[in-house]
């Protein structure tokens, strides 16, 4: 619990230095932010291990908990690395917040769900696509969300000393299909992995997953078909890439909070 508290500590202390910052006309002090960071990831780094990576003869704990961690991780990381390139600065706070409070949760509320990845490499493949599609569509919905706060801030007309961090509408704009393109495929490679190698994908305890995944996968798959074909942007994209990630988290997490949480309690 010690190592979770102080994790959870420097991604709060990194979130804050960057909000703070946004207020200042100088800007958010970015080398103590990723300072801070990067202790918050490498002691969450050493959580996963030890919280995952049980005996090999007895497999792995992918519970709800340490894979929404793991989730978590994977997209800091990614936010991390995209920040000295691309316009998503306002995002870091959300990220660092959320991930420091599922390190927490994790830390206080143990559960497990022991899967034998080891016995099945196949399934290795399946879960890793599934989590690379996850961490990049619900990216994806960050700059969803992103793209509608600046719309809105942009509409408004008294400016603040918020404006000068806000990035570009447009910029933002091309990000948020990139990552939809590069989600979307990684979410095909899942599904087609997951009915080459599972035994059966509509199988009571995973049928609500498939027919979710699949869902998303069909309003993502719009999306970009209208977007490539008819110029789709605006309003109506930013409301069905929200909906596409709140479809994905539904087959990723539900049936195991309902399982690991509500069934347990």
């Amino acid at each position: 619990m010690l190592m979770d508290a102080i994790c959870f500590i420097f991604y709060i202390l990194s979130s804050g230095i960057i909000v703070t910052g946004m207020f200042q006309e100088k800007g958010p002090n970015k080398l103590t932010a990723i300072m801070s960071v990067l202790v918050a990831m490498g002691l969450h780094l050493a959580i996963l291990r030890s919280g995952i990576l049980i005996e090999p003869a007895q497999g792995q704990n992918m519970s709800m908990l340490n894979v929404a961690s793991l989730v978590g991780w994977l997209i800091s990381v990614t936010m991390l690395f995209a920040s000295f390139k691309l316009p998503n600065t306002i995002l870091l706070p959300v990220v660092y917040s959320f991930t420091g409070l599922i390190v927490l949760l994790s830390g206080l509320i143990p559960s497990a769900h022991v899967v034998q990845i080891n016995i099945n490499p196949n399934l290795l493949i399946h879960i890793s696509l599934a989590l690379f599609a996850y961490s990049v569509l619900a990216i994806a919905s960050l700059y969803a969300v992103q793209l509608s706060y600046i719309n809105f801030r942009l509409k408004e007309k008294n400016a603040s000393l918020l404006h000068s961090s806000l990035p570009p509408l447009m910029a933002v704009e091309n990000i948020l299909f990139k990552l939809l393109l590069v989600g979307t495929i990684l979410l095909t490679l899942s599904l087609v992995s997951g009915f080459m190698f599972l035994d059966n994908m509509f199988v009571k305890g995973q049928a609500h997953k498939t027919i979710l995944s699949l869902l998303a996968w069909g309003l993502y798959t719009v999306i970009l078909l209208g977007h490539s074909v008819f110029g789709w942007r605006g309003r109506h994209v930013v409301w069905s890439t929200i909906v596409g990630g709140i479809l994905l988290t539904l087959a990723y997490f539900g049936s195991r909070f309902v399982r690991e949480f509500l069934l347990n309690a």
